[in-house]
């Protein structure tokens, strides 16, 4: 077998050299690979500001089923766009994996900050720590996501929520009545707060709560059922009073109610003001509500978020921002007043600057 032979052009002291040099090359471009990455798989750059380029901002709702978080993404596009930035909203139909999918989504998108009305607050540590990984801010919207260590929680005092529904209960009962619970999802971080805030005013007040339910993924349907089962159950003990966590869920207790003829009979609460609740407040059906103006904390969220992006922190020079424990680290945290709306306050609280006034009233003039 003869096997051929050709000599490199380069294989003297001349190819020597060459190699060498190609060699050093290689090594500096390595070296400056690992200096930029870090020497891990995230690049911390992804998600850096770029001059040329609006600031990106990723928006994940549990649900847009509810009247409110229509009202809630409306104004924040439009506020954040007012302050130059874009604006990608998705919405996960109240599944958890949905909502991870929509981060990771987010992620390879690049986004500057991601906000996030959690689907299950105990469930997001995992997704929102890559994206602290990739440099992106993340915020928690209305609900606080545990375990997280997000950048900024903004929300209403969801104490002070319960107290105010558990304030209009007491002012239209007395010591002894008995009191029926529907709560939200216990996976919403809110409804703990909204719940410790209500039992323990009502419990100074001499009243009882008799049972407690929830509604899994704020699914109002539930509290039609549970309502007819608890009458069912006691039919010559019926309750004075149902702290419903929202207005649909308020919606479907009074359903119930009206078929038994008990609607008015028994006071109702509910919170979020929407506008078949505020209907129902003026005809007598619901005694009162909880507004919440949330064109105030989505303006509010989309300028701390933008801010975030351009400085890494919420607040501005010199301004100390209050903190919340999610269970393992301190979050800043923006809260805003909620106020109790009744028959009485419906008009200089709701009318004109959350509904009009002939769909609030359409059913009594």
């Amino acid at each position: 077998m003869h096997i051929l032979y050709k000599k490199n052009p380069l294989s003297g002291s001349s190819g020597r050299m060459l190699t060498w040099q190609r060699v050093m090359t290689a090594c500096l471009a390595i070296v400056t690979c690992f200096m930029i990455s870090g020497c891990g798989g995230d690049v911390h750059s992804s998600a850096a500001m770029d001059p040329d380029r609006p600031i990106r901002i990723g928006v994940t709702f549990d649900s847009l089923v509810i009247e409110r978080w229509e009202r809630d993404r409306d104004v924040f596009v439009s506020t954040a766009r007012e302050l130059g930035a874009e604006v990608n909203v998705q919405n996960a139909n109240g599944d958890v994996n949905t909502q991870r999918s929509q981060i990771e989504y987010f992620m390879e998108k690049k986004m500057q900050a991601i906000v996030i009305v959690a689907t299950d607050c105990d469930s997001l540590s995992s997704e929102i720590s890559k994206a602290h990984r990739a440099g992106i801010k993340v915020v928690s919207y209305d609900r606080l996501i545990n375990n997280a260590g997000t950048d900024l929680f903004i929300s209403f005092d969801n104490r002070r929520v319960g107290e105010l529904m558990a304030e209009g209960i007491i002012e239209r009962g007395e010591a002894g009545d008995k009191v029926l619970q529907i709560g939200g999802p216990l996976t919403d971080s809110n409804v703990p707060a909204v719940m410790e805030g209500f039992d323990d005013k009502l419990q100074a007040s001499g009243m009882e709560t008799v049972k407690t339910y929830h509604c899994d993924n704020w699914r109002p349907e539930y509290a039609f059922d549970y309502v007819n089962a608890y009458l069912k159950e006691n039919p010559d003990d019926y309750p004075d009073a149902i702290m419903c966590g929202n207005d649909s869920i308020a919606g479907q207790a009074i359903k119930a109610l009206s078929e038994r003829k008990l609607a008015g009979r028994i006071t109702v609460t509910g919170q979020d003001a929407d506008l078949d609740a505020c209907q129902r407040i003026v005809e007598g059906t619901q005694y009162m509500t909880v507004y919440k103006p949330v064109e105030k904390l989505a303006q509010r969220a989309a300028e701390l978020t933008v801010r975030l992006v351009q400085t890494g922190s919420p607040a501005e020079d010199g301004e100390e921002t209050e903190t919340v424990s999610d269970g393992t680290y301190d979050v800043p945290y923006v809260k805003l007043e909620p106020i109790k709306v009744t028959a009485e306050n419906m008009d200089e609280v709701i009318i004109g600057s959350f509904h009009q006034r002939e769909e609030v009233y359409l059913n009594v003039e």
